[in-house]
């Protein structure tokens, strides 16, 4: 017996915590360096006189470590298909260097594919909180995952 979590064993108001990253200086510069290179998230004077007062991470950066997060953390350990996408993506605060935020997902829906009976869909709202406990991250999307034989 497969220890995975299949479509049918997710149920609406579910909420997940699934862990914490913490990014340094250099993780902000990597990721801005190669993916966004604003000088916000590069170069700490240009930050210091942004509308941020400081360097930060990429909002690209911030999900890709939701990413991380909600992948280690639940989705190895499910029958995931994949996604079609991700909507209502929002940057509610900044990241700074240093900061430990934490992952939290909220099923809010769940429902078979209409095209595919071996595939179920589940909404997911996902909200990532930094150590003060203010939301940096929110963003909703459909997952779809193998439901069980």
């Amino acid at each position: 017996m497969s220890d995975k979590l299949y479509w049918e064993d997710m149920q609406p108001g579910e909420t997940r915590d699934l862990g914490s990253i913490t990014p340094s200086r250099e993780d902000i510069i990597a990721f801005a360096t190669q993916f966004d290179p604003q000088p916000f998230h590069l170069d700490d004077d240009a930050a210091k006189a942004s509308v941020f007062g400081g360097l930060c991470a990429s909002g690209w950066h911030t999900c890709s470590m939701a990413m991380r997060l909600m992948v280690l953390n639940f989705l190895n350990n499910t029958s995931s298909l994949g996604a079609p996408g991700l909507e209502n993506i929002k940057w509610m605060k900044p990241v700074f260097p240093g900061d430990t935020l934490r992952l939290q997902s909220t099923t809010t829906d769940v429902r078979p594919m209409s095209k595919r009976a071996d595939v179920g869909l589940v909404r997911s709202v996902w909200a990532m909180y930094n150590q003060h406990g203010a939301q940096v991250l929110h963003m909703e999307g459909w997952g779809m995952f193998r439901r069980k034989p």
